[in-house]
C-alpha cells in the first residue's frame, strides 16, 4: 500500500515529535529537555497543518518550535551544552595570548577537543566583551558561538545549492511539492539540524563545509573543493574522510590533475591553519585534540554512549587496541572502496562519506549517539539538492545523465574519459 504525499509528510512530522518527546523523558541535560518540549509542540503543529493541506504553515510551525523559540531562549538565558563555553573560551585565549588550549587541564571542562579553526567561531564573543551571566541580550545574541557555528552551515548550503544548479527560485524542483527547494528548509527544521543548532552547534560548520566540498567537487572546482576541505580539517580531525571522498569524486569526473590540485590545496590550507598552534602548544594539541577524544588522556571523556567501540574499551587495554584496529580497518575498507568503485554523483559521494563517518563513530573508543546526526545530515542533504529519480549533476562544462550510465559526457571530453 502506497501512502499519499500528505500521509508521508504527516507521518514524518509525527515521528519527529515522538523523537523530540524522548528528550524530556530520558535526557538529564536541561537544554535538551527544553528543546524536546518546544520541538515536539512544533512538530505536532506541523503534522496537524500538513493533514489539512497547509504545508507552508507546517514548515513554519516546525521551524518555530524546533529552532527559533528554543534557540533564542537558550541563547538569551546563557544556557547550552559545554561545547558553547569551550568554543568561546578558545576565542578569548586566541585574542589574549595567541594560544588556544589551557595548559595542563585538570578538569574535563578545561579540555578543548577541537583543532584551531574552531576557535575562530568564539572570537565574536571575545570581541564583544561578553564574559558571563551579566552580559546584555545584544552581546549574548550576537556573540553566542551557536550563531557563528550556524552561519557557516547555512552559507555553505546556499553556496552548494548554487554550485549544483539550484537558483533562488527553488532549484530544479521549483520549490513546490517535495522538490529540492522545499527539502532544504525541512532539513533545517528536522531534529538532525535543529537539535545541534539549538544546544551546541559544534558539528554544524563541519557539516556545511563537507557539503560544500562535495558540491564543488561534483561541479569540477578543485581549488574551492580543497579550500572547503581545509576549513573542515582545521575544525575537527573527523573531517579527514571527506578529503578522500571529495578527491575520489574529482578524479573520476575530471581526472588526476584536478584531484591532485585539490589534495594539495586541502593539505596546504590545513597546515596553514593548524601548524601555528601545533608549534606553539604541541603537547596540548596532542593531549586535548587526539588523546582526550579517544580515551587516552588523564581525564576521561564524557562521550560515553554504549556504542561498540566504547563497549570494547571497557574490557581492558586490549579492548582499546581492538577498537582502534577495527576503526582503522573500517577506514581502510572505505578507502579501498573509493579506489574500486569511486562515487560519480553527489548522492553517491555523500553516502560513501556518511558510511565512513558512521563506522568511525561506531568503532571509536569514545563517542556519542549524537555524532551519528552528521552522516544522516550528509545523506539527506545530498538528496535535498537532487531531483528525485534524476541523478544528474549539472556543471559548467559537463553533466551526468542516467542514459549515459552515470559516466561524464562533455563537449571537450577526450578519448579515454579525460577532460581538456
Amino acid at each position: 500500500m502506497t501512502l499519499s504525499p500528505t500521509a508521508r509528510w504527516t507521518t514524518g512530522w509525527l515521528l519527529a515529535a515522538a523523537w523530540a518527546l524522548s528528550f524530556p523523558l530520558f535526557s538529564a541535560l536541561a537544554p535538551h529537555r527544553l528543546w524536546g518540549w518546544c520541538a515536539a509542540a512544533g512538530y505536532l503543529g506541523a503534522a496537524a497543518a500538513t493533514a489539512v493541506g497547509r504545508r507552508r504553515a507546517a514548515l513554519a510551525a516546525a521551524l518555530l518550535g524546533a529552532v527559533a523559540v528554543p534557540l533564542l531562549w537558550l541563547v538569551l538565558t546563557g544556557q547550552g551544552q559545554s561545547e558553547v563555553t569551550v568554543i568561546e573560551r578558545s576565542g578569548r585565549l586566541l585574542l589574549d595570548s595567541g594560544r588556544l588550549y589551557v595548559d595542563r587541564p585538570a578538569h574535563v571542562e578545561e579540555y578543548t577537543p577541537y583543532l584551531p579553526g574552531m576557535a575562530l567561531l568564539g572570537v565574536p564573543r571575545a570581541l564583544l566583551g561578553g564574559d558571563g551571566s551579566g552580559d546584555g541580550w545584544v552581546v549574548r545574541l550576537l556573540g553566542d558561538a551557536r550563531i557563528w557555528c550556524a552561519a557557516p552551515l547555512f552559507g555553505c548550503l546556499w553556496a552548494a545549492r548554487r554550485l549544483l544548479g539550484g537558483g533562488p527560485g527553488g532549484g530544479r524542483g521549483g520549490g513546490r511539492g517535495d522538490g529540492p527547494g522545499r527539502l532544504l528548509p525541512v532539513l533545517v527544521a528536522s531534529p538532525v539540524v535543529a537539535l545541534p543548532l539549538t544546544v551546541s552547534g559544534v558539528d554544524l560548520p563541519l557539516a556545511g563545509l563537507c557539503c560544500l566540498a562535495l558540491a564543488a567537487a561534483a561541479s569540477g572546482r578543485p581549488v574551492l573543493t580543497g579550500a572547503a576541505l581545509a576549513g573542515a580539517c582545521a575544525l575537527k580531525w573527523t573531517a579527514l574522510p571527506a578529503v578522500a571522498v571529495a578527491v575520489a569524486l574529482l578524479a573520476v569526473l575530471r581526472g588526476g590533475r584536478p584531484a591532485v590540485r585539490c589534495a594539495l590545496v586541502a593539505a596546504g590550507g590545513t597546515a596553514l591553519l593548524v601548524l601555528p598552534a601545533a608549534l606553539l602548544q604541541p603537547a596540548e594539541l596532542w593531549r586535548q585534540v587526539f588523546a582526550f577524544p579517544t580515551g587516552r588522556a588523564p581525564v576521561p571523556t564524557p562521550a560515553s554512549s554504549p556504542l561498540p567501540g566504547r563497549l570494547l574499551t571497557e574490557l581492558g587495554p586490549w579492548g582499546w587496541y581492538l577498537a582502534m584496529g577495527l576503526l582503522l580497518s573500517g577506514g581502510l575498507a572505505v578507502g579501498l572502496s573509493l579506489l574500486a568503485r569511486p562515487p560519480r554523483t553527489v548522492v553517491a559521494a555523500a553516502d560513501r562519506l556518511a558510511l565512513g563517518l558512521t563506522l568511525a563513530f561506531l568503532l571509536a573508543p569514545a563517542g556519542r549517539f549524537g555524532y551519528l546526526a552528521l552522516p544522516v545530515l550528509l545523506a539527506v542533504w545530498a538528496r535535498s539538492v537532487t531531483v528525485p529519480g534524476v541523478s544528474r549533476v549539472v556543471t559548467g562544462s559537463f553533466r551526468l545523465r542516467p542514459s549515459d550510465g552515470g559516466r561524464p559526457t562533455a563537449r571537450n571530453e577526450r578519448p579515454g574519459g579525460h577532460f581538456a
